[in-house]
């Protein structure tokens, strides 16, 4: 999945070998346009719009497995399973803000039971809890990478990546060429996930706590300023990423992209590329040249 100024784009490759698209053409909300321009806030107007829309990219894509499994005409005279269907979509997008809570709060609680009655400094403390939080990240990520469903759809991650960066590299976008390139890119949300651990460390350090669950309650309350001030560190570290040494501020996300990306194989590219090539035909058709895109 592929995503432009207004436009988004799932490709899928379905079981007789065919590729179909999925677009979905962005509406843009005054409000939520103004709420882009603002630094700090638009990290959180833009993980929201994400996340809803995505409930429709996965809709496009577990309707279509489905039909594949069973057949169209069964799955058109099941309105129940097309319920089902929107029903696991929209438990993904709850179970992503649902970790995300829970991923504050655990750790923290756990380096308030170990750290709190032996470790009066509060940055020490919370740099000990951000080491607990992403080694818990780090074992978690590498876990669910054994398995073969999330292993395969790390390997269409790193398709993804390479696209973006042989188009940015001005490459002719082919799968051979595509191939050359590293699964490896500055923009990726897993480098934001990391940067929320980082922030958090510096952002909590501000913040006074007296009991265990003040320091469970303050997290969870300081939360959307992590994740906004991390969406601006994940900017700049792109717009940085050329500058000699500002660069390697973002080296930390790409290390963590090791675990979220694998090496694709050539099909897994060709529909990388049948998204990105649909994304950039339906934005010029709109008067938009595809500067910047992200992958999903």
């Amino acid at each position: 999945m592929f995503r432009g100024p207004q436009v988004a784009v799932t490709a899928i490759r379905r079981k007789d070998r065919r590729i179909e698209t999925f677009e979905l053409v962005q509406t843009p909300h005054p409000t939520g346009q103004r709420l882009r321009r603002i630094p700090f806030l638009r990290g959180i107007v833009a993980l929201v719009d994400a996340a809803a829309n995505g409930v429709k990219h996965l809709q496009f894509a577990a309707e279509r497995y489905s039909a594949d499994e069973e057949g169209d005409d069964a799955f058109r005279s099941e309105p129940s399973r097309l319920t089902m269907v929107l029903g696991v979509a929209a438990a993904g997008v709850l179970a992503f803000f649902a970790g995300k809570v829970l991923f504050t709060a655990i750790p923290a609680f756990l380096a308030g039971l170990l750290f709190d009655p032996w470790v009066e400094n509060r940055f020490v403390n919370n740099l000990l809890e951000g080491a607990l939080k992403l080694g818990l990240l780090l074992g978690y990520l590498a876990a669910i990478g054994q398995t073969p469903m999330v292993k395969r759809l790390f390997q269409y991650h790193g398709a993804e990546h390479k696209v973006i960066n042989a188009y940015e590299a001005g490459a002719p976008i082919n799968v051979r060429n595509v191939q050359q390139f590293s699964t490896l890119h500055y923009r990726c949300g897993s480098s934001f996930l990391l940067f929320t651990i980082l922030v958090g460390v510096v952002v909590y350090s501000f913040f006074p706590w007296e009991t265990l669950w003040e320091r469970v309650a303050l997290r969870l309350v300081l939360l959307p300023v992590v994740i906004g001030v991390s969406f601006e560190v994940l900017q700049l570290t792109n717009r940085w990423r050329n500058v000699p040494v500002l660069r390697y501020l973002g080296y930390p996300g790409l290390w963590l992209q090791k675990l979220t990306t694998r090496e694709p194989d050539d099909d897994q590219v060709e529909v990388a590329i049948a998204a990105f090539l649909r994304l950039r035909e339906l934005e010029q058709a709109k008067g938009h040249q595809v500067g910047i895109c992200q992958a999903r």
